[in-house]
């Protein structure tokens, strides 16, 4: 079946673009938005993915507004339609790598937007990221993150915000390729041989952020295990470092070679309430980025990724009902966490694999989101404020803060 892609010499194999080289349920392709401001305490997330050998094609968009979370979700099938529409919601290039436009017509929900996406640092390509278990390769991807700014309007309902691009910061990804498995696509882990022994250490803790602070923008990430280290670790996500920073005015990036962290949480709680970030670029330069977060993390468990994010019970990969457009929103009230918060139609909380998701359902749960305020100090002295997206959270025991 031919695409509209298949018009560019662009191919990479002897197929068209509709072909996708593996028939595994957990591949898939697809974005991640971010439009947020620290002084508003507002959260705008917008995504959108592709899963061929199921046919679907699913996406959302998620405001956060000081802890106040209303999520639309839309779904429809895929190869009746090429293009980067979900109903209302439009995602366009007009400078690929530079500009992005995103629009999200009048619906149902309440939220509504207009706007334009703009790079401010360079797309950062993170380590490909690979599994293999038993011979099988159970996660194989390539991501790229980026900074920017962002220029337009958002609406939730009667409230409308007009965005100055100077304190309005966007983040991105776009990652393609055998994702983590996913239930409910995912194979029961009770009909499967118990899991090899690890190859590296399990990771403990996650960082992961795009900023913008003034002149300087960029993105990185530092994974680590339950001692503090960052070296070869058993996860997807397990790259220990990476990153790199874009200055206005200086030709080219600077590459980041190392950092460090010193994260404090609430009393009795993995609530992050202030982190600073020690990181060396590749000159040998210190810099330090010190985040406080304005308001409680936001929930990705709204956003139809996991089962029972769908009022069906179901996923972006599932189908719900349409093959035109199936849509849906709620709201939830996150100001206070830990919270509980259990899926649409889950069958078992308490479910052996935990739904392939880590934890059970029917205890209380905390963000992992962080919409912070943001100060960069820089090797030579000066002073940026702004905004970053704060991803972070830790699994399990991580010695150097006390959890076990």
């Amino acid at each position: 079946m031919l695409t509209p892609y298949d018009e560019y010499p662009v191919h990479q194999a002897p197929l068209p673009f509709s072909y996708i080289p593996s028939t595994d349920y957990s591949w898939d392709e697809g974005y991640w938005f971010a439009v947020f401001n620290p002084e508003e305490k507002v959260f705008l997330g917008i995504g959108a993915r592709v899963n061929p050998n199921t046919d679907m094609f699913g996406g959302y968009a998620m405001i956060n507004v000081d802890g106040i979370q209303r999520t639309v979700r839309f779904s429809r099938t895929w190869r009746s339609n090429f293009e980067l529409d979900l109903g209302p919601l439009h995602i366009r290039f007009p400078e690929p790598m530079k500009k992005i436009s995103l629009t999200l017509d009048d619906n149902d929900s309440g939220i509504s937007f207009d706007l334009l996406w703009e790079g401010t640092s360079a797309a950062y390509q993170e380590e490909r990221q690979t599994v293999v278990h038993r011979g099988r390769r159970t996660t194989d991807q390539t991501r790229y993150s980026q900074s920017g700014k962002v220029h337009g309007t958002i609406r939730l309902a009667d409230r409308t915000w007009a965005l100055d691009p100077e304190k309005w910061v966007g983040g991105r990804d776009h990652s393609w390729g055998l994702y983590v498995e996913r239930a409910p696509l995912a194979p029961p882990v009770h009909l499967l041989p118990p899991r090899q022994a690890p190859q590296g250490k399990p990771r403990a803790l996650r960082v992961w952020t795009c900023f913008r602070t003034g002149p300087v923008s960029g993105f990185f990430h530092i994974h680590e295990d339950a001692d503090g280290e960052q070296g070869q670790l058993d996860d997807p996500f397990g790259a220990p470092f990476g990153g790199v920073f874009s200055v206005a005015g200086r030709e080219g990036v600077l590459h980041l070679a190392g950092g460090r962290h010193k994260i404090a949480y609430r009393e009795g709680t993995r609530i992050a309430t202030h982190a600073v970030l020690d990181l060396t670029d590749e000159e040998g330069g210190a810099w330090q980025l010190e985040l406080t977060p304005v308001a409680m993390p936001w929930m990705p468990a709204t956003l139809g990724y996991t089962p029972g994010s769908w009022k069906d019970g179901g996923t972006f990969h599932t189908y719900h009902g349409s093959e035109e457009l199936a849509t849906e929103w709620d709201e939830f009230d996150f100001r206070e966490q830990p919270v509980v918060h259990v899926p649409y139609k889950l069958t078992d909380p308490n479910a052996p694999d935990n739904f392939g998701l880590g934890f059970n359902f029917d205890k209380p749960l905390i963000g992992i989101e962080y919409l912070t305020h943001a100060v960069l100090r820089t090797p030579s002295g000066e002073e940026h404020v702004g905004g970053a997206h704060f991803e972070h959270y830790v699994n399990g025991a991580y010695r150097p803060y006390g959890f076990e």
